[in-house]
């Protein structure tokens, strides 16, 4: 949402038509903004900041960055496996919510799942804010006792061999998943290798495109 979004602008009557589309919620926060603003208390050029960092500078397509030069540059992926933090923050991507990070690495005998049971901790410059899912009550409880299940539940199913490591973020740590690279890409380049790369993978909920396993159930 830009500055101008939250002031209105454009055609006359854009501002009726774009309000009865907004949620409920939506237009509490527009509210809560204006009376901010109206105080005193908020700076619309520094909201505007945060915002735009949270749109275009941090997001999945920061970690999706990350796993693709892991995957095309050993030596990279070495570095990331061992010091996550320096790692990543050489691609740029550093800030709050990133101080401590720890790479976990998806093998076909192990498969890495992460949750915060306690809270929503979460790696903000590689992945953004968290999902809502991320942050519910049943997600932070199951993925503990029933990661399998949990697992079906978004979508495909682990062969039993396939050992399931579920990792608790805190404040402390935060964790990144490097997922297993899709078979057939050896030739592509980081561009096309980060397109494939989703943001569940990297929590270690999905899969990457492309990547499935021998009796993969899907629902």
């Amino acid at each position: 949402m830009s500055h101008d979004d939250h002031h209105g602008g454009g055609p006359a009557g854009a501002d009726d038509h774009e309000g009865s589309a907004l949620s409920e919620m939506d237009l509490r926060v527009r509210a809560l903004e204006s009376l901010l603003v109206e105080k005193g208390y908020v700076d619309p050029a520094a909201l505007d900041i945060l915002i735009e960092t949270y749109e275009h500078k941090v997001g999945p397509h920061n970690g999706a960055r990350v796993v693709a030069r892991a995957w095309s540059d050993p030596a990279y992926k070495q570095w990331l496996l061992d010091d996550a933090t320096a790692a990543i923050a050489s691609l740029g991507y550093t800030g709050r919510q990133g101080e401590h990070l720890v790479a976990l690495e998806n093998t076909p005998a192990v498969h890495n799942m992460v949750v915060c049971t306690l809270c929503s901790c979460y790696p903000w410059p590689v992945l953004g804010l968290p999902p809502v899912w991320y942050k519910a009550a049943p997600y932070r409880s199951r993925a503990v006792i029933d990661p399998r299940g949990v697992l079906k539940e978004f979508g495909f199913e682990l062969p039993a061999d396939v050992e399931i490591r579920v990792w608790d973020s805190t404040a402390e740590v935060r964790y990144l998943v490097l997922p297993m690279r899709p078979p057939g890409t050896e030739g592509m380049g980081e561009d096309a290798l980060a397109a494939l790369v989703t943001r569940d993978s990297m929590i270690g909920t999905g899969l990457p495109n492309g990547l499935g396993y021998p009796n993969q159930e899907h629902i």
